[in-house]
C-alpha cells in the first residue's frame, strides 16, 4: 500500500455472517456485515477469529467479527480507474478455427 493512501484511512469494526459452502453444487464464502454496512472499491476487510474447516457437503454459518479500513477519496478512485484492468488479467480466454455447431 502507498504511505500516502495509509495516511488517508480510518478503521471500523462491525459485526458479520461467514457463510461457507463446500458442496457438489456451490464452493464458497460469503460475508454478510450487519447493520447494512457498505464495502466500497479499495475497502479492505479482516474477518477475525478462529481458522474454519466445513466438511465436503456442508454449508456453515459463523458469526465473527471484521475489521474494515476505509480507503480514501484518492485510493477509491484509483482503484475503480485500474480495477477493469486488474479484472482482465483474472480472465482466460481461448479461440478455435472450427465453427461450433
Amino acid at each position: 500500500m502507498n504511505p500516502i493512501f495509509a495516511l488517508m484511512r480510518r478503521r471500523e469494526t462491525v459485526d458479520c455472517t461467514v457463510e461457507i459452502n463446500n458442496t457438489f453444487d456451490q464452493l464458497g464464502a460469503h460475508v454478510r456485515f450487519d447493520n447494512g454496512v457498505v464495502v466500497q472499491p479499495g475497502d479492505e476487510v479482516l474477518v477475525h477469529g478462529a481458522p474454519v474447516a466445513v466438511p465436503y457437503g456442508r454449508q456453515e454459518t459463523f458469526r465473527r467479527e471484521a475489521t474494515i479500513v476505509r480507503a480514501g477519496a484518492l485510493e477509491r478512485a484509483w482503484t475503480r480507474v485500474t480495477g477493469d484492468f486488474e479484472m482482465m488479467e483474472l480472465c482466460e480466454f481461448s479461440f478455435t478455427e472450427r465453427a461450433l455447431s
